[in-house]
């Protein structure tokens, strides 16, 4: 079996790479040059920390592969909800935009409650904007809870309704009073923050006040070893493959946010013992506030790839301390890798020695560097969308991070001890010991675990990204759907990382497999060698 951390952390088998920075920023005018020359490093492990700009808002003319933040809200964090009815305030291209454009799978409940099929919009027009568009908000949450029976409904905003001053919170409230249900908005209008990260913690914010710890679990659900998966979508059902392998270990998830999720168990998710952290950047604030709150402690993992789903399982038996759960993990490892090995080895041998470029999401583009190691396949260049320093960098920099304008627009909420609820599920000296020791409340970030002389690139752009394709000639790049058909126009292979190209799953053990499966037939299909980009004849 390949050692992944080896492939990771080896040197990038490409040189100039100080050369092709110089050719991506000097195309641009002197003042983005500097700007976007700070947003490009080569590592060096030499170097005990490497800064990179980040969070930053992108040059307009710049073609970017970033979303707005209500993208980030309702299209990441609140959408994928399934008993929930999500409702946009806007016109409706913002509405048919986050409609099922992710793939987030849901499993209807006893209830037969699942609205994701549907776009449910207020369709604001012209004479809305001039006039308001309240008293349409308002009949739309009331037509539909009588059509659907939801268990919730949220409201989502976008750009016209703040710019003309709608009260959503308002109209939330008195709903949720008329209807006796909880009816939640979020201000999450696309032009605040500098990118979809802004929408993130606005839905992290919003459930955090009106949903986490307002419903009680049954002695049944939190017995046992109980987690909340955050930061995890259920994108082609890898929710589901990650649960399957949870359960066989002996762990219950209790809460998901948001892939799966339902709004009762989201209601009750203060009271897991433990939650496992994914997308850091999309929920790392949840997971926060959740351990101020009520003593629910956090912990960084990676269910992507064979050996970093292995080592996650491994972190959660050593936090649980349980010789029973220990042994159980280590038998499901066992059987699980066997399998997954067993299939993956014939693929690793065509993939050996291949390179990859990953600029997707906010977790992803760190995560997938594992799942290619496990294929023998190198990442030489990597970056995210819409991450914070913190991200790239560590937490360790947070403190030193100074908020700017944009950061302003978002509310922090100050949150205090639930003398009531707070409950750690350990005495609080073994907590501070597990996080002396790095086992949670910890993420060291991406550029640490990429190897010597990769490049780290924050918010790439299309001429950046044709320079790396012509100087180190990549054979596959995993990135989104804005440049997945530019990048396949110049010869190369695209994985679309953000809904898998209708594929899937690929977290897990057995996602691994699917995952090696499509990887080989996108690398090795004779076809791109007959692709000549209509420029270059």
């Amino acid at each position: 079996m390949v050692m992944s951390d080896d492939i990771k952390l080896a040197q990038a088998p490409i040189t100039d790479q100080k050369t092709a920075i110089e050719e991506m920023v000097t195309a641009y005018p002197p003042k983005v040059a500097k700007k976007r020359g700070k947003q490009i490093i080569v590592r060096d492990s030499s170097q005990e920390n490497q800064p990179i700009q980040a969070n930053v808002r992108t040059v307009p003319g710049i073609i970017t592969q970033r979303h707005c933040a209500f993208a980030g809200c309702k299209g990441v964090v609140v959408g994928p909800f399934g008993d929930v009815l999500h409702i946009v305030h806007g016109p409706v291209g913002c509405s048919y935009y986050t409609w099922m454009t992710r793939r987030n799978q849901y499993k209807t409940r006893e209830d037969g409650k699942n609205f994701l099929s549907y776009c449910v919009t207020t369709d604001m027009q012209d004479s809305d904007i001039v006039f308001g568009g309240v008293k349409k908000l308002r009949q739309a949450v009331l037509e539909g809870y009588q059509i659907f029976k939801p268990n919730a409904i949220t409201i989502c905003a976008t750009c016209p309704v703040g710019l003309i001053g709608d009260d959503i919170q308002a109209v939330a409230k008195e709903m949720t009073e008329e209807l006796g249900i909880s009816v939640v908005a979020f201000n999450c209008e696309g032009y605040k923050g500098v990118s979809q990260s802004a929408g993130h913690h606005i839905a992290n914010n919003g459930f955090f006040k009106h949903w986490v710890g307002e419903g009680e679990a049954k002695a049944e659900e939190k017995a046992g070893f109980t987690v909340n998966m955050m930061g995890e979508y259920n994108i082609g059902g890898d929710a589901w493959e990650i649960e399957r392998v949870l359960n066989k270990c002996g762990i219950k998830v209790l809460a998901s946010f948001s892939g799966d999720g339902t709004y009762d168990a989201a209601t009750k998710a203060h009271e897991a013992k433990l939650n496992l952290v994914m997308c850091h950047r999309s929920i790392n604030y949840m997971a926060q506030m959740m351990e101020t709150k009520f003593g629910v402690p956090w912990m960084k993992v990676n269910f992507i790839g064979v050996q970093a789903f292995t080592k996650s399982l491994r972190k959660i038996a050593q936090y649980f301390d349980d010789p029973e759960l220990t042994a159980r993990i280590e038998a499901v490892i066992e059987e699980e890798v066997a399998e997954a090995e067993a299939e993956i080895a014939p693929i690793r041998e065509r993939l050996t020695g291949k390179t990859a470029i990953l600029f997707v999401g906010g977790s992803r583009a760190h995560h997938y560097q594992d799942v290619f190691a496990d294929l023998g396949i190198k990442t030489i260049a990597a970056g995210y969308e819409f991450a914070h320093r913190d991200d790239y960098e560590g937490r360790q920099v947070i403190p030193s991070l100074k908020i700017d304008a944009d950061s302003r627009n978002i509310e922090e909420l100050h949150v205090e001890r639930d003398e009531e609820k707070y409950n750690p599920p350990k005495p609080q000296e073994v907590l501070d010991w597990m996080r002396e020791q790095g086992l949670i409340g910890k993420y060291d970030g991406m550029i640490p675990e990429m190897g010597e002389g990769t490049l780290v690139i924050d918010d790439v752009s299309h001429h950046e990204l044709e320079v790396l394709i012509n100087r180190f000639k990549p054979d596959i790049i995993g990135s989104g759907i804005k440049d997945k058909y530019i990048v396949e126009k110049w010869g190369v292979p695209c994985k679309q990382l953000h809904n898998y190209d209708y594929g899937g799953p690929f977290a897990g053990y057995r996602g691994a497999v699917n995952f090696a499966k499509d990887i080989d037939m996108r690398i090795n299909t004779p076809a791109w060698k007959q692709i000549a980009p209509p420029w270059k004849k």
